[in-house]
């Protein structure tokens, strides 16, 4: 008869972060960087990875999924590795800040991400509520704009992509 498999066995291996991909995101975001997904994320031919410094979990968290303070997305340029998506308290590319980024600082993000095989790299942050807020905000999508050359936030139908600003102010209502 043949040998039994072991359920070890049976699970796919993911594949092992290269040295110079982790020695990079740690460099970048510290030695508690975590490389998340690497490889051709944009489609254009070029290596990415998508790394973050995750919060650790707690049993009390009400926050499903990853839950991180920074995250990047870096780009393989000539051998040097340089930011091209950048997520700490605010989200932003080369050219500002993304559409839909809030004014206010956020502490933390539930970042969710699906690559596929079409599009790319697709990210989703939803900031974490605090304890004084009743809503869950919507979550603000992120893919590659081929037209553009670089990440950017989708209007919240994730059809169009949206502008960056170069400096976040709050609107000011003309209302009286």
């Amino acid at each position: 008869s043949p040998p039994a498999t072991s359920k070890a066995e049976a699970k796919p291996v993911a594949p092992a972060i290269p040295a110079e991909i982790d020695d990079a995101a740690k460099a970048l975001l510290g030695s508690s960087a975590q490389v998340l997904v690497f490889g051709d994320l944009a489609k254009t031919g070029k290596q990415q990875f998508l790394a973050a410094n995750e919060v650790p979990k707690t049993p009390n968290s009400k926050v499903a999924g990853l839950v991180v303070t920074r995250a990047i997305i870096a780009e393989n340029n000539d051998g040097k590795w340089t930011e091209v998506l950048h997520c700490d308290e605010y989200l932003k590319n080369a050219k500002g800040y993304l559409g839909r980024t809030p004014v206010s600082p956020v502490t933390g993000w539930k970042l969710q991400f699906e690559q596929s095989p079409m599009l790319g790299l697709q990210l989703y942050f939803t900031q974490v509520p605090t304890a004084v807020e009743t809503t869950q905000p919507a979550p603000i999508a992120v893919r590659w704009n081929p037209t553009a050359k670089r990440y950017q936030s989708l209007d919240r139908n994730y059809e169009h992509f949206l502008g960056e600003a170069s400096e976040l102010k709050a609107v000011r209502s003309q209302l009286r």
